[in-house]
């Protein structure tokens, strides 16, 4: 009877399970596309609304602290936070929401007239020779004159009410919307205009899909530039003669010497005119979608 012998395997003569070949490696979980792309996007948009934040607090951090250590004197440029103070009081007592909607109104109701006249009539000069010259030694007379010069004409002619200061607005206004469109409307490819022509479009057609799509970007840069305008030309007036609106408060407030109120004016100014330039980015972007960005190419 034979004895049962143990079988002794040596640890280097253990099968192992076969390596992958040199050179091959195993594929890892693709990422989605969509998902790489939502980070990128997510990362450029802090990256652009950092920047300027960081900006802003660097600026109001120099406001805050050149008057508490004696840089500038702060009976003249009060620290950012007493501003911000006599900001809040104002809102609170609503003398601010007084002025701000007497000074929109006006800048608004100036702003819309101008804007309703200046786009057809510069359509009308781009697009029709007889009109351009009909009209442009005319409007470069008005145009080299500044509204300003003419803000005692207005008052003598329409009133020290607010009709002069409608009217100066429009006419402050009127002309950077009429320049950018005729601009706009004259530098249309002139390929997209024959191609257009050769598909039969008609006048009429021709303008609602080629030229003023074309065209709305210049168009949009005059009513951006006329925002701002109406803005400055309705302070102006508004320290001459008013008793409400923001150029009003800004120049009660230093006659009076209340110096953080008139700040707090002056920021309401900055913030009306962030507001529409906004609105304006906001509504070209709309209006502009068919446009390729950078980005995208």
């Amino acid at each position: 009877m034979s004895s049962a012998v143990p079988l002794l395997v040596r640890p280097s003569e253990v099968i192992a399970e076969p390596a992958a070949p040199r050179g091959i490696t195993i594929p890892r979980p693709a990422v989605p596309a969509g998902l790489v792309r939502a980070a990128r996007t997510t990362t450029t948009t802090l990256v652009r609304i950092t920047k300027p934040l960081l900006a802003f607090a660097l600026l109001l951090g120099a406001w805050e602290l050149a008057p508490r250590l004696g840089l500038v004197d702060e009976v003249f440029l009060p620290p950012f936070s007493v501003v911000v103070q006599a900001f809040a009081e104002l809102t609170a007592n609503g003398q601010l929401g007084e002025h701000i909607s007497a000074s929109l109104t006006r800048s608004i109701t100036g702003f819309s007239i101008a804007l309703v006249i200046a786009v057809p009539v510069g359509i009308a000069i781009a697009w029709y020779k007889p009109v351009s010259d009909f009209l442009n030694p005319v409007l470069e007379l008005f145009r080299n004159t500044a509204a300003l010069a003419l803000l005692p004409v207005f008052v003598l002619i329409l009133g020290i009410g607010e009709t002069s200061k409608i009217a100066l607005i429009g006419y402050a206004t009127f002309f950077p919307i009429l320049l950018n469109t005729i601009t706009g409307v004259r530098t249309v490819d002139p390929l997209l205009v024959k191609s257009a022509v050769s598909l039969g479009f008609s006048p009429l057609r021709l303008f609602q899909k080629v030229i003023l799509p074309a065209a709305i970007p210049s168009i949009f840069t005059g009513i951006r530039m006329a925002a701002a305008g109406s803005i400055l030309v309705l302070i102006a007036a508004e320290m001459v003669g008013a008793r409400a609106g923001l150029g009003y408060l800004i120049t009660a407030a230093q006659q009076n010497f209340q110096i953080p109120q008139m700040y707090a004016g002056i920021a309401a100014i900055s913030l009306i005119g962030l507001g529409f330039n906004f609105a304006l980015v906001a509504l070209e972007r709309r209006l502009s979608r068919w446009r390729t960005s950078p980005t995208d190419a």
